[in-house]
C-alpha cells in the first residue's frame, strides 16, 4: 500500500522539511529537558562502542544504508484532546511525508487513549529520514464522571493548539502541492509552536487535581494550552548497555526494560525510559485573573532498540509468547520482580528463531534483498530462482526495520511515567472506526507496508541486468 502525493516543481521535498523540523525539535526539547542531551549522548557512546567492537554488524548497516539514519533517529510522541486536533495534526505532518500507520488500543492496558503513529512509509522516505510521531487521541467517553467530561469538553473547545501562520502554510501546502524554501522554513518555525512547552495551565488547580484524580494523562491532556512533546526517543543499538550506564550518568532507569527480551537478532522494539519530571507550573486561580504555582509531571526520557519488523505470522508468535511470559512473571508496577520477569521472558522467548536466515526460511520476518557485489558484476539469469541466488552469493538479504510501536510496551512506558498509582480499570473498548473518522482518514496496514518495501526490493534485483 502506498501514499499518492502531488509536490510542484521548485518545492521543497517533504522529506527535507520533515529533517528541518525533527532537527528543530531536537534542539527545542535539549532547551527545555537538559536530561535529554544526557541521554543522546548516552547513546550516541553506546552505539559507537558496538560498532567498534562488531566490524560484521557495521559492515551490515553501511552496507545496507542503515549506518546514517540511526544517528539521527528519533521518535516522539503527542497527546491530543479533539477530533479537530488529530484531524488538523494529520494535515500537518502529511506537509512532512509523515501518515498514519497503525491502530493501537491502550484502554485495555489502563490507559484512556487510542493512537497512531506518523511516519514516512516508503524505503527511500525511511532512509532519507524515519521520524516518527506516536500520536494519541485522548478518550473522553471512558471518563466516569459525567460532569467532568463535560469540563474537560468545554476547556478543551475553547483551545486552539496550532497557530494562524501554520494553518495558512498547511492550506497552502495543499492548494499549491508543496512549499518553498521560504515558506518550509517558516511552515517549520510555526509548526514548532504548537509542539512547545508551556508552564502556564489553562484551568484552575481545582479542576487540574480533579482531572489529575480521573487519571494524569486526562489532567495533561486537558490542562495545557496545546500537546508538549512528551518525549524524543533516540536509538541504540544495544538498550541493556544503555540501561546499565543510566545510572552513571545520574539517571534512574525504569525497572524492565519493555518488550521482547536481548537477542542475537533483535525483533520489532525495546523500550526503556527514566521517570517525567516534575515541573513547576502556575494555575489560574479561579475567577480573580491571579495564578497559583504547582507541578505537574509528564515529560520523561525513553530510548529505543529497533530490530526487524515481523510478518502477521511472526507477530502472532511474538503476541503468544509475550502473554505466555507475563501469566507466567506479571512484571510489579514497582520493579519488585524485574529480575524474574525477564528470566521468565528469556525462557519463554527460546522458541523464537534467533538467527536471520531462520527467521527468513521460516516466513516470520520481513527482509530487503539487494544484488552483491559478486551479483552486481553477474546479475542473476532472467528466471532464476531468489533461494538459488542467495546460495549463489548474488543476493544478499537484510532486515527490514520496524517503524512502529507495541501497545503492550506503549502502556508500560506510560504507566512507568505517569507514576505507580496511576494504573486504572478502563473497559477495554477498541474502536478504529471512530479513530479514522476523527482522524478524517484511514490508518494504513504497517504489514501492508513493509510486505511493499521487500517485493520491491525483489523486483529491483529480478529487474537488474
Amino acid at each position: 500500500m502506498s501514499v499518492q502525493t502531488i509536490t510542484r516543481a521548485g518545492a521543497t521535498s517533504a522529506d527535507a522539511i520533515r529533517t528541518l523540523f525533527s532537527t528543530a525539535m531536537s534542539e527545542m526539547y535539549r532547551t527545555e529537558v537538559p536530561a535529554y542531551q544526557t541521554l543522546v549522548e548516552l547513546v550516541e557512546e553506546v552505539n559507537a562502542a558496538v560498532l567498534a567492537a562488531d566490524p560484521v554488524e557495521r559492515h551490515r548497516l553501511e552496507a545496507a544504508g542503515g549506518l546514517a539514519r540511526i544517528t539521527e533517529e528519533r521518535h516522539g510522541a503527542i497527546r491530543l484532546g479533539t477530533a479537530n486536533e488529530l484531524s488538523t495534526m494529520r494535515r500537518l505532518f502529511a506537509v512532512m511525508g509523515m501518515y498514519p500507520v497503525g491502530y493501537y488500543d491502550l484502554s485495555e492496558a489502563g490507559v484512556p487513549v487510542h493512537s497512531t503513529a506518523f511516519r514516512p512509509v516508503d524505503g527511500e522516505a525511511l532512509s532519507r529520514n524515519p521520524f516518527r510521531v506516536f500520536t494519541s487521541l485522548l478518550r473522553l467517553d471512558l471518563i466516569a464522571d459525567a460532569d467532568l467530561r463535560r469540563e474537560a469538553e468545554q476547556v478543551l473547545a475553547g483551545r486552539n493548539i496550532f497557530t494562524p501562520g501554520c494553518l495558512a502554510l498547511i492550506e497552502k501546502a495543499e492548494t499549491e502541492g508543496g512549499l518553498d524554501e521560504e515558506d518550509a522554513d517558516r511552515f517549520v518555525a510555526e509548526a514548532l509552536e504548537t509542539f512547545r512547552w508551556h508552564s502556564r495551565a489553562n484551568v484552575p488547580l481545582d479542576l487540574y487535581n480533579r482531572l489529575h484524580d480521573a487519571h494524569r494523562l486526562i489532567a495533561d491532556v486537558v490542562s495545557f494550552k496545546g500537546p508538549h512533546i512528551n518525549h524524543l526517543t533516540p536509538r541504540t543499538l544495544d538498550i541493556d548497555a544503555v540501561q546499565r550506564m543510566m545510572p552513571e550518568k545520574g539517571i534512574a532507569p525504569k525497572a524492565v526494560v519493555e518488550g521482547p527480551p536481548t537477542r542475537r537478532c533483535p525483533i520489532l522494539l525495546r523500550q526503556t525510559s527514566f521517570k517525567a519530571l516534575s515541573e513547576p507550573v502556575d494555575f489560574r486561580d479561579g475567577d480573580g485573573g491571579g495564578w497559583r504555582s504547582g507541578v505537574h509531571t509528564a515529560r520523561f526520557g525513553e530510548i529505543e532498540q529497533r530490530g526487524i519488523a515481523l510478518t502477521p505470522k511472526g507477530r502472532a508468535l511474538y503476541d503468544t509468547l509475550l502473554q505466555d511470559s507475563r501469566r507466567l512473571v506479571a512484571p510489579a508496577a514497582d520493579g519488585s520482580n524485574a529480575g524474574q520477569y525477564m528470566a521468565a521472558l528469556r525462557e519463554v522467548f527460546a522458541p523464537f528463531p534467533d538467527s536471520w536466515d531462520e527467521i527468513r526460511r521460516d516466513g516470520l520476518g520481513y527482509f530487503t534483498y539487494s544484488l552483491t557485489e559478486a551479483g552486481r558484476s553477474n546479475p542473476p539469469a532472467p528466471g532464476t530462482d531468489l533461494e538459488t541466488s542467495i546460495g549463489r552469493g548474488l543476493v544478499r538479504f537484510d532486515p527490514v526495520v520496524y517503524e512502529d510501536f507495541l501497545p503492550v510496551s506503549a502502556a508500560g512506558i506510560f504507566q512507568s511515567n505517569l507514576g505507580d498509582d496511576a494504573q486504572q480499570d478502563f473497559t477495554a473498548s477498541p474502536n478504529q472506526q471512530r479513530f479514522e473518522a476523527d482522524l478524517g482518514a484511514p490508518v494504513l496496514n504497517p504489514f501492508d507496508l513493509y510486505a511493499e518495501i521487500e517485493r520491491t526490493s525483489i523486483a529491483a534485483c529480478v529487474a537488474a541486468k
